[in-house]
């Protein structure tokens, strides 16, 4: 089944008119009324009425986390506060956080896309969905559930978290949808297998909507396997508009990217230069109907390909491939975003440790690790063995409680970690080696 058959199945040539015509719209509403893409605009030498084609986009400027960062909080949207009705933004651990807004109307687009993904994944109005992401801020638990509503699926608003309670959910409440990241998915697994009194085979699960993290296909066989459920892919950014941008469809053979709300760009992460379809990139996003908080030729940094072969699902949109990475440093361990400077901010405020570490990502299984080796001062070395106990505790403590996630922490002796005249190898990723 198609949730908008208009769009969702629109021939390629009527999609790039209908996408240029939103393209004019969009581009036109950001310049009038937002100075932030009215000075970007001019700084390069464009204006909206010069976009005769889609091939004139690669004049546009693109837009970068940093920029929005640099707005905080209100200064990219387009649109007076009181027709903003609701807000989503990052941590903003790192700094300032990224805030975008959305009009009654982003909301109801908002939730159609994410309706439209839960369709691509066969689910209908007489499925309950149980929404295990997190609400608040962060845009998945809202989204998911607006979505499900939307659908007219019986929505179930756990949130995240609380394992015990999500299983007594999923038997009595008969839940047959379950949206979460892939790795609380397999923590629910685990959890399963350590308890004798639930057996997944008495409840009505059948499949797993998953997203906010990378997974291969690795984890989603593990997933299928151990729960016996049918495991999806959606894809989204906060940035963009929240879970929803791309979904797989039961062919799932890449991912569909509802184009009639967002156009789609493949650049080189290092020049800035788009590549044709087919090429493997960074992906870049322009919203073409987003009122409150338009993003145009935003920078993801997520890499993927695009490619137009014929569906056996009859969706005509274009689709990506499964992220492979970024083209920035950021790591994402098990649903979580970490930077390596706010892994150095925690070790250096640590009595103890030396300026010098090593950040090692490996997979065990269908999960990903951290290893973080840090040297520390001479005293402490030659220390007695409760000493060194206690300082590992420290840190691991500090990373669970301030960036939310567990890693294995090795103390070394000074000197230990190799020495760069250049910029020092902070993160050493494993996984694929």
């Amino acid at each position: 089944m198609i949730f908008n058959r208009e769009y969702e199945a629109m021939p390629a040539a009527a999609m790039k008119e209908l996408q240029l015509e939103r393209l004019k719209w969009s581009l036109t509403h950001a310049y009038n009324n937002n100075k932030f893409y009215q000075d970007s605009f001019k700084s390069a030498g464009f204006h909206p009425d010069q976009l005769k084609s889609l091939s004139d986009m690669s004049r546009v400027p693109f837009l970068t986390k940093q920029d929005m960062r640099n707005s905080y909080p209100y200064g990219l949207f387009a649109v007076p506060l009181n027709r903003v009705v609701r807000v989503h933004s990052s941590s903003g651990t790192t700094g300032n956080a990224t805030v975008v807004g959305y009009t009654k109307n982003d909301v109801e687009v908002f939730a159609e896309i994410v309706a439209r993904s839960l369709t691509c994944y066969g689910v209908t109005s007489d499925d309950i969905i149980q929404v295990a992401y997190g609400y608040g801020l962060f845009t998945g638990g809202l989204g998911l559930h607006y979505g499900s509503e939307k659908l007219g699926a019986l929505t179930i608003p756990i949130s995240g978290g609380n394992t015990d309670r999500q299983l007594m959910l999923l038997k009595d409440f008969g839940s047959t949808v379950i949206a979460c990241t892939p790795s609380y998915l397999l923590n629910i697994a685990d959890h399963i297998a350590k308890t004798d009194s639930f057996d997944i085979k008495d409840t009505r699960l059948r499949i797993g909507v998953l997203g906010a993290e990378p997974w291969s296909d690795e984890m989603r066989n593990e997933i299928e396997t151990r729960l016996g459920i049918e495991a999806y892919d959606i894809y989204g950014l906060s940035e963009v508009m929240g879970p929803g941008v791309s979904a797989e469809c039961q062919a799932r053979n890449g991912l569909h990217i509802f184009e009639d709300h967002f156009y789609v760009e493949i650049i080189n992460p290092e020049t800035g230069e788009v590549l044709p379809e087919g090429s493997e990139g960074e992906i870049v996003y322009t919203s073409l109907t987003k009122e409150a908080f338009p993003t145009i030729r935003y920078r993801s940094r997520d890499i993927t390909t695009l490619y137009r072969e014929p569906c056996s699902c009859g969706r005509t949109l274009v689709r990506m491939k499964k992220v492979t990475g970024r083209s920035d440093d950021m790591l994402i361990i098990r649903g979580v975003n970490v930077y390596p400077s706010q892994i150095e901010s925690i070790l250096m405020s640590v009595k103890g440790t030396e300026p010098h570490y090593q950040i090692y990502i490996d997979r065990e299984g269908a999960l990903d690790t951290m290893e973080v080796k840090v040297e520390i001062n001479e005293k402490l070395f030659s220390d007695e063995l409760k000493v060194l106990d206690a300082l590992r505790s420290e840190i691991s403590d500090r990373f669970k409680t301030m960036l939310g996630i567990s890693a294995r922490i090795t103390l070394v002796e000074p000197m230990t970690i190799a020495r760069s005249e250049g910029k020092a190898k902070r993160v050493v990723d494993r996984r694929n080696k």
